[in-house]
Order: structure tokens, then C-alpha cells, then sequence
């Protein structure tokens, strides 16, 4: 058991690094994931666009969004989108930049399967196969077939087994076309989303560097003051439970004493230590208003000024911090003021 609270202890603490190799590891399961699929064009010309298309953007989409469920801070994000003012300011930069990150990570996976699937050339050669200019590359001036007839023979070019229409345009020939086309759009793909990333990674701190830091700073403090509020929450529970629990077999051993049911009698444990950590919240409805109050107008973070609050939150509006801020100190102070 200890081991598995320094393992979650070490992915706390090194989350960043963590959420990396997650989608890390998201990208190079979605590549083995395609390779291991089956893919089995249906060869029928209505369907042949929808599968081709559905298998090209589909499982992308599905992975982009298990890319935010598996990011911790998606709930971090809705909290602070949705919860009230109150006493301190949202600044909707910092949400920006919450959302970038996290959308950041979630497309690795989609880019790969994306391009993996445009440089194997399954898809777009299924979805588009009866787009294929037979006046150029085959034989135009087939008789007896109608428009009809023909797309129905072009839609089983990938279905080499039962295509028949080797007179109309060689199988090979078709084949071949689409799969220059599907390359062509892989590697444009690549080298879009490759320079993307270049811009947004290398070029957006450098035009607008303050702003970058401003929010950059003020993310990693939500989720710092988020940890340390779910700490000092689970301490005073596990403080709380400590007590009440002492005070009931404490209630418990007079009732049986007189009831002169005699019981060996143990040193008593010390609650001072416990009772300390309350913070003056001893009963279950100062705590809920407590976590209601903490939820619906969170104190501003002006630490010099305690008993006046001011009209925002963020740094850089009111008065300077000449210290950085400490979440358990003003978590702790908040409490012993409910």
C-alpha cells in the first residue's frame, strides 16, 4: 500500500511530465491501433464515402476526446469556468491558456492517426475510388454502360477480388492514383501540423511574453491552491473522524460503566493534536457552509489585507504582492475566520 501512495504521490508531484508520456503513449497505441485494424472497404457506391471518411475522422475525434477525459485538469478547468465570482476576478486568459495546454496534449494522438491513415491510403482510395477521371486514365467510351453501372464497377476497385471493370480502367492503375493523392495530403498534413506546432510552441511567448507569464503563472497556482485545499480538507476530515470517533467509545465506556459492565481501560489517546487541526470547525454545518462559502466566494488574494477585500483576484490589479502567495496559510486563515 505504501508503495502504490509513492507511486501516486510521484505522478502528482511530476504531473506534467506524466500527462506527456500519457499521450505519448496515446499516439503510439492510436498508430498500433490502425495497423492492427481490419479494414474492409464495403465496395458499394453509396457507402464507400461514408466508411472512408468515417474511419479518417472518427477515431480521431474519439481520441482527441479521451485525451482531455484523461487529463486531470479538465475538471480544474470547468470549476473555474463555472463557479461564482464572488470576491475574486476570472481572468479569461488564464482559462485560455488552461484549454490550449490540454488541447495541446489531446491532439497528438488524432495528428498520428490522421496521418498515418492518409500515408497508407486505404481510406481516401475506399472513399473516393468512384472519383476516379476515367477519361484520363482509362477507357471512356465503354459501351452499354450507364452512369450508374459505371460507379457501381468503379466502387470495387478496392475490392480486388470482385472488380471486373478491368476494361474500363486497370485495377492498379486507379489503385495507384488514389494512394499518389492519399500521400500527397498525408504529408501536407504533417508538414501543416508540424509547423503549427512550431508557431504556437516557439512564436506566441515571444510577441506576447508578459501575458504568456501572467497566465502561465496563475494556472499553476489554481491547481497548486486546488491540491492544497483537497490536503487541508482530507487532514481536517481525517482530524474530525479522529475525534468523533474518540468521543463515542468515550460515550460508549461510561454507559457500560454504568451499567457496571466492567472493561479493561486503555491510556486514553491524545486529541490535541487533532482538535488543533479543526481550526475551530467542529460540527457538520459550519463545514458545509465552510465548503460552500470556499466554493461560492473565495477570498481575494490580497494576503496584506485580510479584513478588506478587494474587487478582484488577479495579480497586477489593487495592490502589488510583495510576497508570493501561500495557499495553506490563507486556506488555514479562511478557515479560522468561518
Amino acid at each position: 500500500m505504501d508503495k502504490f501512495r509513492m507511486v501516486f504521490q510521484f505522478l502528482q508531484s511530476n504531473q506534467e511530465s506524466f500527462m506527456n508520456g500519457i499521450c505519448g503513449i496515446m499516439a503510439l497505441a492510436s498508430a498500433q491501433m490502425y495497423s492492427a485494424f481490419d479494414f474492409n472497404c464495403p465496395c458499394l457506391p453509396r457507402y464507400n464515402l461514408a466508411y472512408g471518411l468515417g474511419i479518417l475522422l472518427v477515431p480521431p475525434l474519439i481520441l482527441f476526446l479521451l485525451g482531455f477525459v484523461l487529463n486531470n485538469n479538465v475538471s480544474m478547468l470547468a470549476e473555474e469556468w463555472r463557479r461564482p465570482q464572488g470576491q475574486r476576478g476570472k481572468d479569461p486568459a488564464v482559462l485560455r491558456y488552461m484549454f490550449c495546454s490540454m488541447a495541446q496534449r489531446a491532439m497528438i494522438a488524432p495528428t498520428v492517426w490522421v496521418s498515418v491513415t492518409l500515408l497508407d491510403g486505404k481510406c481516401i482510395t475506399c472513399a473516393f475510388c468512384t472519383s476516379v477521371p476515367v477519361e484520363t486514365l482509362g477507357n471512356a467510351s465503354h459501351p452499354g454502360l450507364s452512369q450508374e453501372e459505371m460507379k457501381r464497377v468503379l466502387a470495387r476497385i478496392p475490392c480486388k477480388e470482385i472488380y471486373d471493370g478491368q476494361e474500363l480502367i486497370a485495377n492498379e492503375v486507379a489503385v495507384r492514383y488514389l494512394r499518389c493523392i492519399s500521400q500527397a495530403l498525408g504529408w501536407c498534413f504533417v508538414l501543416l501540423m508540424t509547423t503549427l506546432a512550431f508557431l504556437v510552441r516557439s512564436l506566441r511567448p515571444c510577441f506576447t511574453q508578459a501575458a504568456f507569464l501572467k497566465s502561465r503563472y496563475w494556472s499553476h497556482y489554481i491547481d497548486i491552491e486546488r491540491k492544497l485545499f483537497d490536503e487541508t480538507c482530507a487532514e481536517h476530515a481525517r482530524s474530525f473522524a479522529k475525534v468523533c470517533i474518540q468521543q463515542f467509545f468515550e460515550s460508549m465506556s461510561t454507559d457500560l460503566a454504568a451499567a457496571r459492565c466492567h472493561l479493561p481501560r486503555k491510556a486514553p489517546i491524545d486529541a490535541g493534536e487533532a482538535t488543533e487541526k479543526l481550526l475551530g470547525i467542529t460540527d457538520q454545518g459550519t463545514m458545509n457552509t465552510a465548503l460552500k462559502s470556499w466554493h461560492r466566494c473565495k477570498p481575494p488574494l490580497h494576503l496584506h489585507s485580510p479584513s478588506r477585500p478587494s474587487g478582484n483576484g488577479w495579480a497586477g490589479e489593487g495592490q502589488p504582492l510583495k510576497h508570493p502567495p501561500a495557499p495553506r496559510r490563507e486556506v488555514a486563515a479562511y478557515y479560522s475566520r468561518v
